[in-house]
């Protein structure tokens, strides 16, 4: 047998075998065509529509000499067309790059030249940001997502996608692609240091949601609210990846505006919600919260930042049909570590729960060595969920791989049933006076009084202290907080030398889009200020 035939037939079985992120959307369409998939203002596709709208656009890409393995940036908000550029670009092998939209153009440029991107993709908003962030490079193509307006001028280099897959064909695009094949780079928040890329491959993610499915106890008859920005691994991956693959039916909304969540809620009959704890708080604080119809609301989810204690328990009371879930993770696992299930929420109260379907996790000090159940230490974690590596830093690959675990970062400690708590990021331990206080520990604290919405505690500079504590307070609407009051009440409740030294009170945090409050920005503020 000549030896070509061999090659042919190692090509053939991987085709055969494959497993990628262009695979799941085909297989969904084929076990129920008809089944409504998304609805998108006033938008709606069935699965047959969906798959059809990613492959016309996928052989749009590939006549416009896009290849497998080019960089594509993407930015928008929330859109159908969000959805059909992330699976078309999984068909062809070109690899995505999900960008924060609340970049700043030099931000954004860092990120376009540290990855070589070759190919834009944006809404009509931020295309120009995108084109200018980009003057560096070589860019092949640029398209605008969810319009069919070009007639601006400073666009004319940009054609639509929907002009662009017009009369294409709605056949699938078979190309030879390994499951381990790098699918996207997302590029970490960047909220206390420069972001990185990380390299997610098919095989990294889809192992994740299927994790996603099991600890969540997700199925096809869900109807989900994609509230949370796209471009970050917890909606994108742990909601709609796994949404999309057992073929439930989602909402798209632009933004996290509580009352489009609200409203889509009752008008939908929505069974499912993800948001992280800022939002939730947003929800609750909203006037009409207890005027709408929630009974529909089965399944609830928290993450990227933790719950405070006092509004999980508000939530319980004021969404009696709901259960409650905590995703716990980070971008470098797709995201999802461990997960804590509603029959735990009020008996491991706080806890980040245990670790999910395809992970294992343990408690490690400095030297790696794993603590005793009681002992903070590092949280680590082995899981084929796990990213490739860092784009373009071995350095730092090597660094967060250690000892052959991925080392998350983030302080915990599990007890003797498994379940790990977290204590906080290791950025966010404060050293005071030689001792290690959490800023979690006191933010806790702090939620127990009567009148606060939100707060965030950060380590200030003291010429004595080395590190003092401060605390940033948001009072509930019509609330009058005093930084007197909240520094006794925290006295009164734990060792003084924990309590906050300085108290801000103000109207809000700042958070990026995915909820996660900006302690770089409370402390850059700080500095500014003294």
């Amino acid at each position: 047998m000549r030896a070509d035939t061999f090659q042919d037939t190692d090509i053939l079985l991987q085709r055969a075998r494959r497993n990628t992120l262009g695979d799941l959307l085909v297989r969904t369409r084929e076990r129920m065509p008809h089944k409504m998939a998304l609805t998108y203002n006033d938008q709606r596709l069935n699965y047959a529509e969906l798959d059809d709208r990613v492959n016309q656009t996928a052989h749009a890409m590939i006549t416009d000499d896009i290849k497998k393995g080019d960089m594509v940036a993407v930015m928008s908000k929330n859109s159908l067309d969000f959805v059909v550029v992330k699976f078309a670009l999984a068909r062809i092998g070109a690899i995505m790059i999900p960008i924060n939209y609340m970049l700043t153009r030099e931000e954004v440029r860092y990120i376009l030249e540290h990855a070589n991107v070759s190919n834009l993709i944006a809404s009509k908003e931020y295309a120009p940001l995108l084109e200018h962030a980009a003057t560096n490079l070589v860019i092949n193509h640029c398209y605008l997502m969810d319009t069919i307006d070009v007639s601006d001028v400073e666009l004319a280099a940009w054609t639509t996608l929907a002009e662009a897959r017009e009369d294409h064909s709605t056949e699938f695009v078979d190309i030879s692609i390994d499951d381990d094949d790098v699918a996207q780079v997302l590029y970490t928040s960047g909220t206390e240091t420069s972001p990185k890329g990380v390299m997610l491959s098919h095989k990294s993610i889809i192992s994740e949601y299927v994790s996603s499915v099991i600890d969540g106890k997700m199925e096809s008859r869900d109807i989900l609210v994609h509230a949370l920005p796209f471009y970050h691994s917890a909606q994108l991956h742990v909601f709609l990846g796994p949404s999309i693959y057992l073929g439930s039916s989602g909402i798209i909304l632009g933004s996290a505006d509580p009352d489009s969540i609200l409203k889509t809620i009752e008008r939908e009959g929505a069974t499912q919600l993800f948001a992280p704890p800022t939002v939730w708080i947003a929800l609750l604080r909203h006037s009409d919260f207890d005027k709408y119809d929630l009974s529909s609301l089965e399944k609830c989810y928290y993450g990227a930042a933790i719950m405070p204690k006092e509004v999980l328990k508000e939530l319980a009371e004021r969404l009696p049909n709901a259960r409650f879930w905590n995703f716990y993770g980070q971008t470098e696992v797709a995201p999802l570590a461990t997960a804590l299930q509603p029959e735990d929420q009020l008996r491991k109260l706080g806890s980040a729960g245990v670790p999910s379907l395809h992970t294992q996790t343990k408690i490690v000090d400095d030297e790696n060595n794993e603590v005793p159940c009681g002992e903070v230490g590092e949280i680590v974690h082995r899981t084929p969920h796990a990213m490739k590596g860092y784009l373009n830093d071995p350095e730092k690959t090597a660094e967060v791989f250690r000892g052959g675990w991925l080392h998350s970062g983030d302080l915990g400690v599990k007890d003797k049933e498994g379940y790990i708590t977290i204590v906080d990021r290791k950025k966010d331990m404060i050293n005071t006076g030689g001792v290690n206080v959490s800023s979690r520990e006191i933010e806790e604290t702090i939620y127990q009084m009567d009148g606060v919405s939100e707060a965030a505690v950060i380590s200030i500079p003291d010429a004595y202290w080395i590190e003092a504590v401060k605390a940033v307070v948001v009072p509930k609407e019509g609330i009058e907080l005093t930084e007197e009051a909240i520094i006794t009440f925290c006295k009164e409740r734990m060792s003084k030398f924990k309590a906050p030294k300085q108290v801000d009170l103000i109207n809000e945090l700042p958070k990026n889009p995915s909820g996660k409050v900006m302690k770089r920005t409370l402390r850059d503020r700080d500095k500014s200020e003294t």
